[in-house]
């Protein structure tokens, strides 16, 4: 099956360019994870990029007050890049860490030979984080859902049948 990629060369882009000061270093490593967290691109040192919308430019607007409060420099702007090319590899980029993301939820699923609840709980997590930043709907997503379910559907039956066995005399 061949399926087409979108085209995302005249996407608009909100894009963050930052410092924070090296000490102390509990707000730069605040300032990343809420960065990795969004699933920015990275377009070079102290300046990423998300698609343009009002949640991604709120998002970002929020990280950059984080920079400011910890006597960092920030500032939020909005672009479209000058070449259709560099919009698709920011796009691409992007989508390929996601699938990547996927692509290891999905073998730690498979992987698995027995897991509760807590597991599946803990799987269902981490897809909704993936998904929350996989702006390109990438690949590997529904694969990744679909698996978490099927197991899930498999220990559900499974409890059901021991409990049945357990009351048959």
């Amino acid at each position: 099956m061949v399926t087409s990629q979108p085209d995302h060369s005249e996407l608009e882009w909100v894009l963050l360019s930052y410092r924070v000061p090296r000490e102390p270093s509990t707000p730069r490593i605040a300032v990343w994870r809420k960065l990795k967290d969004l699933g920015v691109a990275q377009v070079g040192d102290g300046l990423v990029a998300l698609p343009h919308d009002a949640r991604t430019k709120e998002q970002l607007e929020w990280v950059a007050a984080k920079v400011l409060e910890s006597d960092g420099e920030a500032i939020v702007w909005t672009a479209r890049p000058a070449s259709r090319r560099n919009s698709r590899e920011l796009a691409q980029q992007m989508s390929s860490e996601r699938s990547a993301e996927y692509a290891e939820l999905l073998t730690d699923v498979a992987a698995s030979t027995a897991a509760d609840q807590r597991t599946i709980s803990k799987w269902r997590r981490t897809h909704r984080r993936i998904e929350r930043r996989d702006h390109f709907r990438a690949d590997g997503g529904d694969r990744a859902r679909l698996a978490i379910d099927a197991f899930a559907r498999n220990v559900t039956e499974a409890a059901a049948e021991s409990t049945t066995g357990a009351e048959t005399p």
